[in-house]
C-alpha cells in the first residue's frame, strides 16, 4: 500500500507511520517545514513540504498522486477557532476534492467521539472544535470516496496493549494513541472494511479480530 498522512508529525500519524513501514507499506505525507522532511526520509518517509491550511487543492492533489490511501490525523485539538476551522473543517474538505482529483479512493479520518468530555465545561473554542470535526464527519460520509470515520475516545500515551472494543457506537473511555494507530493500519488493509463509521475504546479483543468483527455481510 502506498498511504499519505496528512498529520503525519502528529502523535498518531507518526505512529501510523511506523506501524505501515513495519509491514512494508509505502509512507508518504505532509510537513510544514524542511527540517521535518529531513527526519522523516532518514525513517524512509517521504513528504511534501506545505502548509495544508494555504495549498491549494490542486496543490494537494498533486502531492498525493498516485497514492492508494489518504488519511488524515491532524487536528487543532480545540485550539483557536481560527485554526479548528482551517484544519478540522476546510482542511478534511480540501482533502476529500483533492483526492477525488487524484483518483485516490480510499480515504480515513480520525475524528473524536462526540461524547467526549460531555460532563465538563469546556468553554466555546472546544465546543466550536467538536461542531466542525462532526461536519467533517458529515462532508466526508456524503462524498463518493471509499471512506472510513475513526473515532476514538480519550486519546493517553500509554503503551499499546494490542485489545481494543470497535464498532459502530462504543463507550466513551479511554485509549492508547498506539492501540488507535494499529487499528488504523489494520482498517486500511481490511479491503471489507469501507464507508462506515467505527468508534474505539480500550478493551478486550485483540485488533485484528475486532476489525474482521466489523466487516459487513452482504
Amino acid at each position: 500500500m502506498d498511504a499519505f498522512i496528512i498529520g503525519i508529525t502528529g502523535k498518531i500519524g507518526g505512529l501510523l507511520a511506523q506501524e505501515l513501514l513495519s509491514r512494508r507499506d509505502t509512507v508518504r505525507g505532509l510537513v510544514r517545514r524542511d527540517a521535518q522532511r529531513a527526519e522523516l526520509t532518514a525513517e524512509g518517509v517521504n513528504a511534501t513540504v506545505g502548509d495544508l491550511a494555504d495549498m491549494s487543492v490542486e496543490e494537494l492533489a498533486e502531492a498525493f498522486g498516485n497514492a492508494d490511501a489518504v488519511v488524515f490525523s491532524a487536528g487543532s485539538n480545540g485550539g483557536s477557532v481560527e485554526t479548528t476551522k482551517a484544519i478540522d473543517g476546510d482542511g478534511v474538505t480540501k482533502a476529500i476534492e483533492a483526492a477525488r482529483r487524484a483518483g485516490v479512493d480510499c480515504f480515513a479520518l480520525v475524528s473524536v467521539l462526540p461524547e467526549s468530555w460531555r460532563e465538563r465545561d469546556l468553554g466555546s473554542e472546544v465546543e466550536y472544535y467538536f461542531a466542525v470535526k462532526k461536519e467533517a464527519d458529515i462532508a466526508l460520509s456524503r462524498s463518493d470516496l471509499n471512506w472510513l470515520i475513526l473515532r476514538p475516545s480519550l486519546l493517553v500515551d500509554d503503551p499499546g496493549t494490542g485489545n481494543v472494543s470497535l464498532g459502530p457506537a462504543e463507550f466513551h473511555g479511554q485509549v492508547s494513541r498506539a492501540d488507535v494507530a494499529d487499528t488504523l493500519a489494520e482498517l486500511l488493509h481490511e479491503p471489507r472494511i469501507g464507508q462506515q463509521i467505527l468508534e474505539l475504546n480500550a478493551g478486550s479483543i485483540p485488533i485484528r479480530d475486532a476489525v474482521k468483527a466489523n466487516v459487513r455481510r452482504r
